[in-house]
């Protein structure tokens, strides 16, 4: 390639250590053909050279295709030489698994991101024939082939992982990604195996008995963490539940399991084993039984649990296996966790705990441990564990289990100072970096730095970053390290042993004082973020001499507690100190807070869960006078609500403040049955009625004010009729419910088509107005009532309004069999009421027809398919959309509305625009079975409450199941699930849908 000396010159710009055997692989026969300038271009990359070159000859020789890559240049190469330079093991890999060397032709960015561990559960899953959507999901494979695939996937996404951590531009900046990601890895890798171990152990137990026997397993450690390394024992606590079962057998079951994890996770086989599975932090550790119930482990935590082990359990989460479980446990053991601070001795036990780490290094390790010498990582670990221990019993924001992330909260939370925090996040990303690279070259579990110069130089150059082209020397990377461990550790003993952590610990978490820094944590406590901000409307309330104060400062103490009872207290006492301060000095006001328990804690529990109801409150304070008798909150009828409007219009003839007025009505009247169904005292299909009613009587009110000024311009040509569809028609409306209608007129005698149907539609265009347009004074917090005439005849294409004869003509001569189911639900809302009952008497023949064809019963499957397929927005999941998805509204309602075209003609009960009503109906003439009915009717139901919900907590409409934890919750309690049933709501709607979706598919298709 060139002379001796100036190859030399070449090897050494270039970084390379060993020169004499550096020349013997550059001769090597694989490396023909590859120009020499493109060759050391991509080997100047590698961390380490030396071992690139040799891993690089050894890959060709199993895969000369490689040349390729290499001759393209380094900007398809670099992923090869990154990793070839930092990971033998990596290497050997593929040169085991020729296949994957694909991912070494994958781009990679400078700032990539961590891979979905949703994803990585998959493929693991479907590496051993497993199915990931099953529940459990059970390995098809088994044995050595099952070992090995999964070992493969495994290794493959390892590899992957690699050369974007290795390609990021900061590997400090991608660090908590890359543990997250190694951490959901494992997770996914334990989920296969113990997809193979239920299938393993199918063979000597019963099948029915392996999948009776729940099993999840809670990783602890970094891996809990969502922090692991490359390498690393994966410490796991294993819980089972298995009801109705013998508990000893159960026992037995679950600890084969068990076993089976480990046992295709790390035994002997052609594919090396991955790392240790751990299980010694259990309780009772190695003497212990391996699985136990939640009860087990309960127990064992409350009455015999040493410090250290709460400590371990700030970083359990559930990582594979029975997801529910792992809920229940992770929710059970976290009381425990955070109020183990107040255990007596609890920080000096804590303290001494760290002491004896450090002292049991070995002396010859000592000057090049990382972790555990002072200034490693045991260090800033210890530092923000015990942090959190101690505070976070009275601050939720701390309960974070990776470093990183406690780190900045103990900082936002104003524990460890800014400057401190920016020190101690950078330094212990740094050593994490350190740690992994060295760990990634031979996959070796290891937290000594490397003992010779050239592994130094290697290390120092993979931990700085591709965009750095300089080679730092081992000198530089010894200085860096050493001044990285000497700030950790002056960081360490600034605040580990700071004396204030021992007064702290004693606090009581029980203390309630509304003015000191314990008031602040007791409001973290019960569950307010923003605890500062909560101070400042707890002072702006109890301030001062006035009456008004000294009540309030008697009061707060309860009312804070039952805000802190629902989802939102923050923005409970927000709305709290508004309504308080609008209502000023009012005498009813502070009695009823003070004389009725049942009206405050009504008050905070509606502010505290439902943005809508706040909004509402804030711009109507006066309306709280209702909080304090029920009989205030019972919903008035369509009739007085009439009669209101009617009254109010004879004062206020001018059109804008009839209109005003009569929205008015209709906000307070939402308002009103809001309260009311939070408060318990309406039933669902109550709420239905109730808001139809008020939308009614805003619809009659605008048609009589736009039929005034109608008539006023031009005097009376026609009668309008508004006729409500869809959900209004049936009188099944939700909070966030727009009114469907159709515009039906009717000329009064004498009066030309032409004129009657130009003012019908002057009077449509001014109904929809005056319902819609925005007032001044504007009307706050008021949901609009949207008019939506789009299934008129000829849908959008068709005139607005048609006359009756018009109709008649329509539907006699060209209307489709979804207009006729459409008038299904066709209700006279507003009008003439004989123009009423001609219109109802004309579209009966229509929509209850005396026989329903072959060809519009396949009209029908084809338009319902057809909105199932097109009308479901983008990216949502059909089986969380309420109304368009799996077993939802939609599904139920096709159904039911099929029966009445097939039947109501001869079967008078099935005549009802109620989809509840004509689904018993149904039931009683037998076209469908108790038991199916009674599952379409809570599928239909739990669907329109949870859409309901969606709008009475967040204040807007949604048709999805909520993914947001918190707004689950919300959404739950809503419902009538106890606080923290979030994730059973959840269960209970996608599995009762997706029996309601089978039902509806017998029934409605045939099959």
């Amino acid at each position: 390639m060139a002379t001796v000396r100036s190859l030399q010159h070449t090897l050494i710009a270039n970084g390379f250590a060993d020169l004499d055997k550096s020349e013997r692989f550059l001769n090597a026969p694989e490396l023909a053909g590859i120009g020499a300038s493109v060759l050391f271009e991509g080997l100047a990359m590698a961390a380490d050279p030396d071992l690139a070159l040799q891993s690089l000859v050894r890959l060709l020789s199993h895969n000369p295709g490689l040349k390729e890559l290499i001759d393209d240049g380094v900007q398809r190469s670099e992923p090869l030489f990154r990793l070839l330079g930092a990971s033998e093991a990596l290497a050997e890999f593929l040169m085991r698994h020729p296949e994957h060397l694909d991912v070494l032709s994958v781009a990679v960015g400078p700032e990539p991101r961590a891979r979905d561990g949703a994803g990585l559960r998959s493929s693991l899953l479907q590496a051993v024939g497993a199915d990931p959507q099953a529940d459990p999901p059970v390995a098809t494979m088994h044995g050595t082939q099952a070992y090995i695939a999964l070992r493969t996937r495994y290794r493959r996404h390892l590899t992957e992982l690699a050369i974007r951590d290795l390609c990021a531009a900061s590997p400090q900046d991608f660090l908590p990604d890359a543990g997250a990601e190694l951490a959901d890895l494992a997770g996914a890798a334990l989920e296969a195996a113990l997809a193979v171990s239920r299938r393993e152990l199918a063979f000597k137990v019963a099948p029915g008995d392996v999948a009776r026997v729940r099993l999840t397993v809670i990783g602890m450690g970094k891996c809990g963490a969502h922090e692991l390394n490359y390498i690393s024992d994966v410490d796991v606590i294993y819980v089972i539940d298995a009801p109705g079962m013998d508990e000893a057998h159960a026992a037995a079951v679950g600890n084969q399991l068990a076993a089976g994890i480990s046992h295709a996770i790390n035994a002997p086989a052609r594919e090396p084993g991955l790392w240790e599975v751990d299980a010694n932090l259990r309780p009772e550790g190695k003497d212990g039984p391996l699985v136990r119930t939640l009860e087990s482990h309960l127990t064992y935590y409350r009455r015999w649990a040493q410090t250290w082990e709460f400590q371990a359990l700030l970083k359990a989460r559930t990582v594979a296996g029975d997801a529910e479980l792992g809920r229940r446990y992770e929710d059970a053991v976290a009381p425990l966790i955070w109020s183990s601070s107040e255990r007596e001795g609890f920080v000096e036990s804590v303290q001494s705990m760290r002491r004896r780490v450090t002292d049991n290094i070995p002396l010859q390790d000592g000057a090049r441990q990382i972790k555990l010498g002072k200034g490693g990582l045991r260090d800033v670990e210890f530092t923000v564990q015990l942090l959190q221990l101690v505070h976070a019993k009275a601050d939720p924001s701390l309960r974070c289990r990776d470093t990183t992330t406690a780190i900045a909260a103990l900082s936002s939370a104003g524990y460890i100072g800014r400057t401190d925090a920016r020190e101690f996040d950078a330094a212990y990303r740094y050593l994490r970096v350190l740690e992994h690279r060295i760990q990634l070259v031979r996959l070796r579990r290891t937290h000594l730095m490397p003992a010779t110069d050239s592994g130094l130089r290697a290390l120092a150059k993979s931990s700085i970053g591709p965009l750095s082209t300089a080679r730092p020397t081992a000198d530089s990377l010894l200085a860096q390290w050493q001044k990285v461990k000497r700030s950790v550790r002056a960081l360490h003993e600034r605040i580990f042993y700071r004396p204030l952590l021992t007064t702290a610990a004693h606090l009581s978490a029980d203390d309630v004082r509304l003015t000191s820094e314990a008031a602040q944590g007791r409001l973290a406590a019960l569950g307010y973020r923003d605890t500062s901000g909560a101070m400042r409307h707890i002072e702006a309330l109890t301030s001062g001499v006035s009456r008004r104060a000294a009540l309030q400062r008697q009061l707060l103490p309860v009312l804070l507690d039952w805000l802190a009872d629902g989802v939102d207290p923050d923005a409970g006492l927000l709305a709290f100190r508004r309504v308080s301060e609008a209502l000023g000095t009012s005498h009813w006001y502070l009695g009823m807070l003070r004389d009725s328990q049942a009206a405050a804690e009504r008050l905070c529990h509606v502010l505290s869960s439902s943005r809508l109801i706040t909004d509402l409150l804030e711009v109507s304070p006066e309306s709280t006078a209702w909080l304090g008798t029920n009989n205030e909150l019972v919903p008035l009828s369509f009739e007085a609500q009439w009669q209101e409007i009617r009254s109010k219009m004879s004062r206020h003839p001018e059109p804008n403040d009839a209109i005003r007025l009569i929205r008015l009505i209709r906000r307070r009247e939402v308002l009103r049955i809001a309260i009311a169904d939070c408060s318990g005292l309406l039933k669902q299909d109550d709420v239905g009625l109730a808001l139809a009613d008020a939308d009614r009587a805003a619809v009659l009110g605008a048609l009589h004010v736009a039929e005034a000024e109608a008539y006023a311009a031009a005097g009376p040509k026609t009668k309008l009729l508004v006729v409500a569809m869809g959900r209004q028609g049936g009188r099944e409306i939700g909070y966030g419910s727009d009114a469907d209608v159709l515009y039906v007129h009717r000329a009064l005698p004498g009066v030309p088509g032409a004129e009657a149907q130009q003012q019908a539609e002057a009077m449509v265009s001014r109904l929809s107005v005056l319902l819609t347009q925005p007032l001044k004074p504007a009307i706050p917090a008021e949901r609009v009532l949207t008019i939506d005439a789009d299934l008129r005849p000829e849908g959008k294409k068709g005139p607005m309004v048609r006359s009756l004869a018009s109709y008649r003509e329509y539907y006699q001569r060209w209307s489709l069999i979804w207009e006729a189911q459409a008038l299904l639900r066709a209700t006279p809302m507003a009008g003439p009421d004989e123009l009423a009952t001609d219109f109802t008497a004309m579209i009966d023949p229509v929509r209850y027809p005396a026989t329903l064809t072959e060809a519009d019963l396949r009209e029908i499957r084809r338009v319902k398919a057809r909105v199932e397929s097109e009308r479901l927005p983008r990216g949502a999941d059909p089986a969380r959309h309420l109304k368009l998805g799996r077993g939802g509204l939609s599904d139920v309602e096709w159904l039911v509305q099929l029966w009445q075209l097939q039947h109501a003609h001869s079967e008078p009960a099935l005549r009802t625009t109620s989809t509840l009503l004509a689904l018993e109906a149904a039931r009683e003439l037998g076209l469908v079975t108790a038991e199916d009915a009674g599952l379409l009717a809570n599928s239909w139901r739990l669907a329109s409450r949870i859409r309901s919900a969606n709008v009475i907590w967040s204040g807007r409409s949604s048709d999805l199941l909520p993914s947001s934890r918190r707004d689950l919750e919300a959404v739950a309690r809503w419902c009538g699930y106890d606080g923290g049933q979030a994730a059973q709501l959840e269960d209970d709607y996608l599995g009762l849908t997706r029996r309601s979706r089978a039902v509806f598919e017998r029934l409605f298709y045939g099959f």
